[in-house]
């Protein structure tokens, strides 16, 4: 029995070593395991709790100051609740009365506006529609700060709390008269422009009215939403582009120029209009061929008028020399078939003429075939076209419908400039034509008229003889 207690005490010492150990510090930790007795670590441990009380009891004594502080603080915040509390009742009355006085002002205020407030309601929407269309105006350039000006003015308007000022109801009618002014006036001024590059400089704008800018010979157009002006990438005709220029270098003076009272929209559709060249484009493979034939045609037209002019000069020369034959042009030849015959009777001298005139007529009738084959060939190479670009619109249609007319552009413009460049070519090769023709034929008449004459200059001479 001496043993067993003995031994459960000694299990109880070891468990109290071991827990000492584990909450003393790092120094006594390593005392304890240095120790290797019994007495060392009972030691320990006793020095170990003797510690452990002191720094319980400091502990303790710390927490009761602390409680005695927050006791004293509690106290605090409830006398700041009870004075936040009776603040809060005084606000709330007070409150009340002021709500009450609020709504008997407002009411004042209601009565005695009277017929003001319709007033202040076309301020305000007056205010609202200037705003709108000064952003859109090109007079923003000079004038950006008025917009927000209006927003203001127009904002005030629509509370109850805040009056008008008469010079901000004089300033409203000073702008709306400035607008006005500025419709009909041509200024110059220096502004940043964005190029059709993309890049932007500070060049000299000439403003026309409300309705274009333009900068040398190059139309502008505003853009509300960066307030900046952009060089149009694409320009207009050069008749319009001409008067721009114009205007931009001129100080005074009445000069013509195109306005657009749109304010850009018939610009826009201006601008989109195709070129001659892009017209031309349109004809595609056939329109080309068909400008091809026509300029084939004028190159032949303009040599056969050309060589029927020197050759006209050269028969009425000979005509005044009809004594010596000229080898060089067609009447001399003619004449030197006389004159090589000189004792021939009439009726074959009137056969040899007649061969000589023949001789001459191909080459005086030359390349007009071709004229005409031309003025022939043209609208049909038109009607080619037509119908070309009929089956494109028609195979469009097919593929996506009719709901989209873009889509049928191509097929259209294809089937109309084509017919028009038929038109184009065909009618001048029918005047072309005719003229050669009648230059021909009145060289031809020439020959025939002077062999009439040789014939019976003969034959009055064989009769004379006889």
């Amino acid at each position: 029995m001496k043993h067993s207690v003995s031994g459960t005490f000694m299990k109880i010492l070891l468990n109290l070593a071991l827990i000492a150990s584990l909450s003393i510090t790092a120094s006594s930790t390593l005392q304890a395991a240095e120790a290797v007795s019994l007495d060392d670590l009972l030691q320990q441990v006793k020095r170990g709790r003797v510690e452990d009380a002191a720094e319980n009891k400091q502990r303790i004594e710390e927490f009761q100051r602390d409680r005695a502080n927050q006791q004293t603080a509690l106290n605090n915040i409830k006398a700041e609740r009870t004075r936040e509390e009776s603040r809060s009742e005084t606000l709330e009355n007070r409150f009340e009365v002021n709500d009450v006085e609020i709504i008997e002002l407002e009411r004042a205020l209601q009565e005695r506006l009277g017929d003001l407030k319709e007033l202040f309601g076309v301020l305000q929407q007056a205010a609202g529609d200037a705003r709108g269309n000064f952003d859109n105006s090109v007079t923003q350039i000079q004038y950006p700060d008025r917009g927000e000006w209006l927003t203001s003015f127009a904002q005030k308007m629509g509370s109850t709390n805040r009056m008008p000022t008469l010079q901000e109801i004089e300033r409203l009618w000073f702008e709306l008269q400035r607008e006005m002014t500025e419709s009909g006036k041509v200024v110059k001024l220096s502004t940043e422009v964005i190029g059709s590059d993309g890049e932007a400089a500070n060049r000299e704008v000439t403003r026309v009215g409300l309705f274009n800018v333009i900068s040398d010979d190059k139309y502008l157009e505003y853009k509300p939403e960066t307030g900046r002006l952009v060089e149009l990438p694409r320009q207009p005709q050069g008749r319009y582009t001409s008067r721009a220029d114009e205007l931009s270098g001129a100080d005074s003076g009445l000069h013509p120029f195109a306005v657009d009272p749109t304010r850009g929209q018939l610009l826009g559709l201006l601008v989109q209009t195709p070129s001659l060249t892009e017209r031309i484009a349109q004809g595609q493979i056939v329109g080309y061929t068909i400008i091809a034939l026509g300029l084939f045609g004028l190159a032949i037209a303009i040599w056969r008028l050309l060589v029927l002019a020197t050759t006209g000069a050269k028969v009425s020369s000979q005509a005044k020399n009809l004594s010596q034959a000229n080898t060089g042009n067609p009447l001399g030849r003619v004449l030197k078939v006389a004159h090589d015959n000189p004792n021939v009777d009439v009726e074959s001298l009137e056969l040899k003429l007649g061969e000589a005139i023949l001789k001459e007529t191909p080459k005086l009738n030359a390349m007009l075939p071709f004229l005409k084959i031309i003025a022939v060939v043209a609208p049909l190479l038109g009607l080619l076209g037509t119908v070309t670009g009929m089956i494109i619109t028609f195979q469009a249609i097919t593929l996506y419908g009719a709901g989209d007319p873009k889509l049928m552009a191509g097929g259209i413009s294809t089937a109309l400039v084509t017919t028009v460049l038929g038109l184009c070519v065909a009618i001048p090769m029918v005047f072309l034509h005719t003229l050669v023709a009648s230059r021909a034929r009145r060289l031809s008449q020439i020959l025939n008229e002077e062999a009439a004459g040789m014939l019976s200059e003969r034959a009055e001479q064989q009769t004379a003889g006889a």
